[in-house]
This record gives C-alpha cells, sequence and structure tokens, in this order.
C-alpha cells in the first residue's frame, strides 16, 4: 500500500496525506478525520526508516535507563513515548543494570542508528562519555548525571532536600534509631540520598542512632539488606529506603520476622511509583514527578517550535513528602 492509494481514496493531495502522518503543517480537521479513515481503511504502514532517509530527518528516538525492571524508570519512558508518538516518532530503549560501562556500548548502539535525539536516564556515567557527547551535534538530555552544554539539556532533582523531609518528619514523631537501606552507593546520584541522610543525622548527634545497608535495586535487594541490618543486631524504629522498590522488599522481610509496619518499624521509600500507594501498607515517600521528567526530556530533545529554546538548559525538581499508613510514631517500649 502506498501514499499515493490513501490519497486517492481519500480524495486530497499526496502532500496533504504526508503532513498528516508526519504530524507536520496546518491540516483541517475534518480533512485530517478523511485521511486518518482511509489509513485504517486501506491497513496504511508508513515506511518510518524511509520517511526519514527521504526527508533527511530522523524520527526516531533513543533512551537508555539504568533499570527497567524499577517501575520509576518505566514512567518517565512511557511519558516520553506518549509524546514522542503524538509527534510522530518512535523510542528505541536500552537497559544498562547501574554499569557505566554497558552505558558506552548503548549510547555508541543508539548513536549508530541516526537518532533525532536520545535522553540519558541513568545514575551511573563515564566522564570520557560526557565529552564525547557534548562534542557531537545529536540533541541530548541527561537525568542525574551531565551538565548542560550547547546541545545537553539536564533535569535534576534535590535528591538531599527530599531526604532531608524524610528524617525531619521521623524525628519529629519521636524515633531516635533509624537506618538507610540503599544500592549503588558509589553512583552520585544515590551517593546523594545517603550523605544527605549522614548529614542530617550529623544535627542530630547525640539523640539519633543510625546505621547504613545497601544491596542490589529492587525488592529482593531490600530484602537482603533488611536481613543484614537485623543480624547486625541494630534494632532500628525506622529504615529510610533508597527508593521505593527496595522498602517494598524491607517491608516483606520484617513481617517475615514477625515485625508489623509501622507498629513495630516504620518504612519510607523514595519515588512514590504507583505501587507505593497499593503497598501493604501504604508507603510513606518522597514524590519525584516521572511524568513531568518524561515531557520535560522529550521537550528538550524535540521542541515544540524550532526556535524554542530548551536545549542548553538544567531543569531543577524539588520532591516533596508524601506521608501514608507505613509510618507512625515509635513503638513506647
Amino acid at each position: 500500500m502506498r501514499l499515493e492509494d490513501v490519497a486517492k481514496r481519500a480524495k486530497v493531495s499526496i502532500a496533504t496525506v504526508s503532513r498528516v502522518v508526519n504530524s507536520v503543517g496546518p491540516v483541517k480537521n475534518s480533512t485530517r478525520a478523511r485521511v486518518l479513515k482511509a489509513i485504517t481503511e486501506l491497513k496504511y504502514h508508513p515506511n518510518i526508516h524511509a520517511r526519514s532517509l527521504a526527508g533527511g530527518k530522523s524520527r526516531t528516538l533513543g533512551m537508555i535507563v539504568s533499570n527497567l525492571e524499577n517501575p520509576f524508570f518505566l514512567d518517565i519512558f512511557r511519558a516520553l513515548e506518549s509524546d514522542a508518538h503524538r509527534r510522530g516518532y518512535e523510542v528505541l530503549v536500552a537497559n544498562t543494570d547501574y554499569r557505566a560501562r554497558q552505558l558506552v556500548s548503548s549510547v555508541h548502539l543508539m548513536m549508530g542508528r541516526r537518532l533525532a535525539g536520545l535522553a540519558v536516564i541513568v545514575s551511573e556515567m563515564e566522564p570520557s562519555l560526557i565529552q564525547e557527547l557534548t562534542e557531537s551535534n545529536l540533541p541530548i538530555v541527561f537525568y542525574d548525571v551531565g551538565t548542560p552544554a550547547r546541545n545537553i539539556s539536564n533535569i535534576k532533582v534535590r535528591y538531599e532536600k527530599g531526604m532531608q523531609r524524610v528524617v525531619e518528619y521521623l524525628y519529629s514523631v519521636g524515633h531516635r534509631r533509624m537506618a538507610f537501606v540503599g544500592h549503588h552507593i558509589s553512583l552520585e546520584p544515590l551517593l546523594d540520598r545517603k550523605k544527605s541522610f549522614l548529614d542530617t543525622m550529623k544535627r542530630y548527634a547525640g539523640e539519633v542512632e543510625h546505621a547504613t545497608v545497601a544491596d542490589c535495586d529492587g525488592p529482593v535487594g531490600g530484602q537482603q539488606a533488611t536481613r543484614q541490618l537485623l543480624a547486625s543486631g541494630f534494632k532500628p524504629t525506622a529504615i529510610i529506603c533508597v527508593n521505593d522498590f527496595m522498602a517494598l522488599g524491607v517491608v516483606r522481610e520484617l513481617r517475615e520476622h514477625g515485625l508489623e509496619v509501622p507498629r513495630d518499624v516504620s518504612v519510607t521509600g523514595y519515588d512514590n511509583i504507583s505501587l507505593s500507594e497499593y503497598a501493604f501498607p501504604p508507603l510513606t515517600t518522597v514524590n519525584i514527578p516521572r511524568e513531568m521528567i518524561g515531557h520535560l526530556a522529550f521537550s528538550a530533545l524535540v521542541p515544540e517550535h524550532e526556535d524554542a529554546q530548551v536545549r542548553g538548559r538544567e531543569f531543577l525538581i524539588d520532591p516533596e513528602l508524601v506521608i501514608r499508613e507505613s509510618t507512625g510514631p515509635p513503638p513506647k517500649n
């Protein structure tokens, strides 16, 4: 099936069909509806690769994430992909599992696919890669890592503020023995959360006992970290997790040790993924607006207007504390 066949069925010009298919240029709503109806009836499937070669412009975006199993990254991807489809773009995704070498390999593979732009939504980074991408002409958006440049936009969350609010809240309801559960703490964005926890602990020196443990990202890592913590002999009344994904495992492991949340131990997450609201009990967490991040990333790569000044900017996001049923006062004894 060809573009000419769609034009003939819809009784419009080939140029009009092209504008509808590529989501560019003005087209009356009634005409657009007629073209879309013809496309459906004829089962026309545009060749995206051929379109990009003919028009000299790629309609493919790349996105690289640290852990696609974590719903945090999936939420960002879905928001970016939704915007991409609305504008006639497709999105390729790669997963690094927090490995810097895999990130480098994925970036090189993506750049070989003639992309229109690349979103790097990761916690790990290879310094030489930042320099390489800065010197390229490819539109790039970083989340958590890198710095703005001519072709690079950056989205950052003030993680330390969110962690500080969590600790202050737990202190305010009476907790004096707190533990931090993290993962990949050598990576700067994740280390920032641990450092903020420890810095806030210094303010309560002599009043609050604390401990830190780490394992892999995910519920299994949360379970294993909790086992380490309890085996150490430290008995926290509150466990603060680097993210909600690990917190799910922490809650389960506490339950398997006969401890009730929050009666015996309060638990907090970070990110506010949708699962946190449906956990039992629902998690107290820190909201990071994943959909907003996805929309920002797309707009930085594909501005609504060609002259829009969105590249080379840094977007800062302040997280918000969300209090639910997984936290409360410590046990009286």
